[in-house]
């Protein structure tokens, strides 16, 4: 039998921590001297003791631990165990990646020696033949879901770009959502196609913008769509339709987010 003290050496678990296991019923000690209340161990505790510490190391709460350690011989049971703590962890890191990427863009953008200022013009983007596709989606961060559909449904179809070729996103609906997204994809496109059961094709009208071109990360858009507000409101425009993103360079022609050229769009009309 070991004495607390050398127990904690061998097994390098601090003597507070091993009362602690104690208290929660993580790990008891074999004995307790009823006189002397000092708490004994067994060398075959050891690898439980190991055991406890490799879990922790893989991020499982002591409770956690607790109901592992009851099944810890039942190969399915761990394994199901396993597979959740997984994808807990790639969904952590996941979420560390994109907050990462925001932070560095924000970094990269403090940096810059001059201020960033966007350009915000009033244009007529004229009468076209497109591809559509009206689809809603889980998130705003799940857009390749609606081009992922258009180009299954069209694939054999042979379409011919229009020059030059526009592809977008008309964000429909009146408020940002954090959840069903309701959009409608467009691709400008040569010649008369059937439709299918998604893609329609169809003449988009003329339409008066207020625009602005900017190239960079997805993640200063909402810096632009605050730029082309404010033009809009200091001279003299409001919103006449839903707006929309037209993308010249997107994830499809580069993975460098440094290189995407984004379109914004903002229907207008007087007040």
């Amino acid at each position: 039998m070991l004495k607390i003290g050398e127990f904690s050496k061998l097994s390098r678990v601090s003597v507070r921590m091993l009362r602690h296991y104690d208290e929660i019923g993580l790990l008891k000690p074999a004995e307790i001297d009823r006189f002397t209340d000092y708490r004994y161990y067994r060398e075959d505790q050891l690898p439980t003791a190991g055991r406890i510490a490799a879990l922790k190391n893989m991020g499982f709460s002591l409770a956690d631990i607790v109901r592992i350690l009851e099944v810890y011989d039942d190969r399915e049971q761990m394994e199901k165990f396993f597979s959740a703590r997984q994808k807990e962890l790639e969904t952590l890191s996941q979420d560390t990646a994109h907050k990462l990427t925001l932070l560095d863009a924000a970094r990269k953008r403090l940096r810059k020696e001059e201020n960033m200022s966007y350009n915000v013009t009033l244009k007529t983007i004229p009468e076209r033949y497109a591809a559509t596709i009206h689809m809603t989606i889980p998130r705003y961060e799940d857009e390749g879901i609606i081009w992922g559909k258009m180009a299954e449904e069209t694939c054999r179809m042979n379409l011919v770009e229009d020059n030059p070729c526009l592809c977008a996103v008309t964000y429909l609906g009146g408020e940002y959502k954090e959840e069903n997204v309701e959009m409608m994809a467009w691709k400008t496109v040569k010649g008369d196609y059937p439709d299918t059961e998604h893609v329609k094709f169809r003449t988009l009208p003329e339409v008066t913008v207020a625009s602005c071109t900017y190239q960079g990360s997805y993640t200063q858009i909402t810096e632009v769509y605050a730029a082309v507000i404010a033009w809009m409101e200091a001279n003299g425009y409001e919103p006449a339709a839903p707006m929309f993103n037209i993308y010249h360079v997107s994830p499809h022609e580069t993975q460098n987010p440094d290189e995407f050229v984004t379109e914004i769009c903002y229907p207008v009309r007087k007040k």
